[in-house]
C-alpha cells in the first residue's frame, strides 16, 4: 500500500521522482509563496489608500485573509489524503488560486470597482474624509481574496509533502536527502518573498497597483504550467481513505467499549488484520504501543462480541496508532503558534516603524514597504550557508548527524524569536524617544533624517534566524512522523499554526487596544495610529514574556517526546 504509483495509479518507474521532479514543484512553491507575500505587504495599502479603509481595519482584514489562508489548510490535507491525492489537490486549487489573482487585478484594473479619488491627498486619507468604498465594491474585493487565500490554502499542505514523496525512503541516505530537501524548499519559499518585497513593490510603486497584482497573476500562470510540465516525471502515494473518518471511527469505539477492562477474562487481544498490509491503503502497518491507552479499547477483541466487519465497533491496531500519533505530535506545532503570532506583528508594526526612519543609505533609497525583504535575506544567506557552518559545528557538539534533531532546531528557533522581539522592544523605546526629544511627536509619517531605519536589521534577522531553524525543522518533523496515509494533514498542522498566529495576533491587538485606550482621560492606546504617542515597545515585550512561557512548555513536551 505504500509503493509509489505514477499518475495513473500504476507501479512506478526508475527514472521518476528524485531531484528532477523535486525542482518542478520548487517552482509552484515560490511562486505561491511570492503571491502570498506580495499580497501581504500590498493589500494594506491599497486598503487603506484606494480602497478608503482605516489602517487599523485594513491590517485586520489581511490578518484575518493570511489566518484563513493558513487554517483553512486542514482542508487542502483531509482532500490530498482521503480522496485526490496531493497531485490533483495542489492541480485543482493551484488554478483556483489562479483566478483570484486575475480577479484581484481586475479590482485595480477597473475604477468602476474602487471609490473615487478625486479630492483624496495624504492629510483627507489620514483624516479618514476619502469618500468610501461601496459595500458592493468591498464584497468583490473580499470575494477574490477569499478566493485567492482558499487556493493557498489547498496547495500548502500538500506542496511539501509532495515533494518529499518524490524520494525513495527505502534507498541509502534517505533521511539526508530530506534533510536537504526541506532546507531547499525553504529556500524556494524565501525567493518567493524576496521577489515580493522587491521586484513587486517596484512594478506596484512605477506602475501602479493593476501592474502589481498582474505580476503576481502571471508568476503564478507561468508556475502552474511549469508544475504540469512535470508531470510525467511525478512519484505518486494513493490516497487512504478519509482520515477524519478513521480517527472518528477510533473514538466511537473506545468510547462504547469505555467499561471494558484489559485483564477481563473475555478479553482475547488487540486487533489487527493478518499478514504484511495494512487494511488502511497507502499505510505500512504500526507497531502497538502504550500510550493514551483509553484508545487501545477501540481494538480491545472480546470473546463473542463480534463486530469484526463494523470498524465503528472495532478498529485496527495501526488505525488507533494513526489516532495516537496525530495527539502526540499536536504539542508540537501548537507551540509554534506563537512565532506565527511575533512574525504577523513584525508585517505590520515594523513597517509603521520604518515609517518614522531615514531609509536611505548613500545614493540609495529604500521603500519602507521593501523593509521585510530583510528576514527573507537573512534567511537565504543562512539556507546557503548551514551545511558548511551550522552543521558541522552542531555535529561536533552534539554528536547528531544533522547536527542537531528537528526538535532541538525548533526549540532554536523559538528561542531566537525571543531576543528578536526583545530587541524589538529596546530600540523602539529608544526609537520613540528620540522622536519625542527631537519634536517629531506629532509628525508620525515623517522620517527622522539622523536615525537609521537600518537599526530594524537587527530583529529582522533575529527573527529570520528563528524562521530557518523552527518552521523548516517542523515541515522535516511532521512529514517524517505523521502516519503514512495522513502525511498531508500532518503537514497541514503547520500551516494551521501559521493561521493561528494570525488571528491571536489579532485577538492580541484587539485586546491591548481595549485595555490600553481611556477616551475619557485622554489615554491613547499602545496601538495608536501615531506610533510616536502610542507604546509598540510595551506590546513588544508582552509578546517577549509570552514567546519566553511559550518556550518552556515547548522543551516541556519536547523532552517527553518519543521519535517513531
Amino acid at each position: 500500500g505504500t509503493t509509489p504509483v505514477n499518475i495513473r495509479g500504476e507501479p512506478i518507474l526508475s527514472r521518476t521522482g528524485g531531484w528532477v521532479a523535486a525542482f518542478f514543484i520548487f517552482g509552484n512553491e515560490m511562486a505561491e509563496r511570492m503571491a502570498y507575500f506580495g499580497l501581504s505587504v500590498n493589500m494594506v495599502i491599497f486598503m487603506f489608500k484606494v480602497m478608503h479603509r482605516p489602517f487599523t481595519s485594513s491590517a485586520n482584514a489581511v490578518n484575518n485573509f493570511l489566518g484563513i489562508s493558513q487554517a483553512s489548510s486542514v482542508l487542502g490535507g483531509f482532500l490530498a489524503d482521503a480522496y485526490l491525492g496531493r497531485y490533483w489537490t495542489i492541480a485543482i486549487f493551484t488554478t483556483m488560486y489562479l483566478l483570484g489573482l486575475i480577479a484581484l487585478t481586475v479590482s485595480a484594473s477597473v475604477p468602476a470597482l474602487v471609490p473615487t479619488q478625486e479630492g483624496c491627498d495624504k492629510l483627507a486619507m489620514l483624516l479618514g474624509a476619502c469618500a468610501p468604498a461601496a459595500p458592493w465594491q468591498m464584497a468583490y474585493l473580499q470575494t477574490a481574496l477569499y478566493v485567492t487565500a482558499f487556493g493557498a490554502a489547498g496547495i500548502r499542505p500538500c506542496v511539501s509533502s509532495f515533494g518529499a514523496d518524490q524520494f525513495d525512503e527505502r534507498s541509502a541516505g534517505y533521511k539526508r536527502r530530506l534533510d536537504r530537501f526541506f532546507n531547499l524548499f525553504y529556500l524556494a519559499v524565501t525567493l518567493g518573498a524576496i521577489a515580493a518585497f522587491t521586484a513587486v513593490v517596484y512594478i506596484q510603486m512605477q506602475h501602479g497597483w493593476a501592474a502589481a497584482f498582474g505580476t503576481l497573476a502571471l508568476a503564478m500562470g507561468a508556475s502552474n504550467a511549469l508544475f504540469f510540465v512535470g508531470t510525467p516525471l511525478y512519484r505518486h502515494r494513493l490516497p487512504g481513505g478519509s482520515p477524519l473518518t478513521r480517527v472518528a471511527q477510533v473514538l466511537v469505539a473506545a468510547f462504547r467499549k469505555r467499561n471494558a477492562a484489559f485483564d477481563s477474562g473475555d478479553f482475547v487481544g488487540l486487533y489487527e488484520v493478518a499478514g504484511a498490509k495494512s487494511a488502511i491503503r497507502g499505510s505500512a502497518k504500526i507497531d502497538h504501543t502504550d500510550d493514551f491507552r483509553w484508545l487501545d479499547k477501540a481494538a480491545l477483541q472480546l470473546e463473542g462480541a463480534g463486530g469484526e466487519e463494523n470498524p465503528w465497533r472495532l478498529c485496527t491496531v495501526t488505525q488507533v496508532e494513526e489516532v495516537k500519533i496525530l495527539l502526540r505530535l499536536l504539542p508540537v506545532p501548537a507551540c509554534t503558534v506563537m512565532l506565527s503570532v511575533v512574525l504577523t506583528e513584525f508585517l505590520t508594526l515594523s513597517v509603521q516603524q520604518a515609517y518614522t526612519l531615514n531609509t536611505r543609505v548613500a545614493a540609495l533609497h529604500l521603500p519602507v514597504t521593501c523593509m521585510p525583504v530583510f528576514p527573507c535575506l537573512a534567511i537565504f544567506l543562512i539556507l546557503a550557508l548551514y551545511y558548511q557552518t551550522f552543521a558541522p559545528l552542531a555535529r561536533r557538539l552534539t554528536g547528531h548527524p544533522h547536527g542537531a534533531s528537528q526538535l532541538q532546531r525548533v526549540g532554536l528557533g523559538l528561542f531566537f524569536s525571543i531576543l528578536s522581539v526583545a530587541w524589538a522592544g529596546l530600540f523602539e523605546r529608544y526609537r520613540r524617544g528620540y522622536a519625542v526629544r527631537h519634536g517629531y511627536l506629532a509628525l508620525f509619517l515623517t522620517p527622522m533624517p539622523d536615525l537609521s531605519a537600518y537599526w530594524l536589521l537587527i530583529q529582522y534577522c533575529l527573527i529570520g534566524v528563528a524562521e530557518v531553524f523552527c518552521l523548516v525543522a517542523l515541515l522535516e518533523f511532521l512529514y517524517q512522523e505523521a502516519p503514512d496515509a495522513m502525511r498531508s494533514v500532518g503537514s497541514a498542522y503547520a500551516a494551521v499554526a501559521g493561521g493561528l498566529g494570525c488571528f491571536v495576533a489579532s485577538a492580541i491587538n484587539t485586546a491591548v487596544d481595549a485595555a490600553t485606550r481611556n477616551d475619557a482621560e485622554g489615554r491613547p492606546s499602545w496601538l495608536a495610529q501615531n506610533i510616536n504617542v502610542g507604546r509598540f515597545d510595551y506590546l513588544y515585550w508582552l509578546l517577549a514574556v509570552l514567546s519566553t512561557i511559550n518556550l518552556l512548555v515547548f522543551v516541556y513536551f519536547a523532552k517527553r517526546y518519543k521519535y517513531r
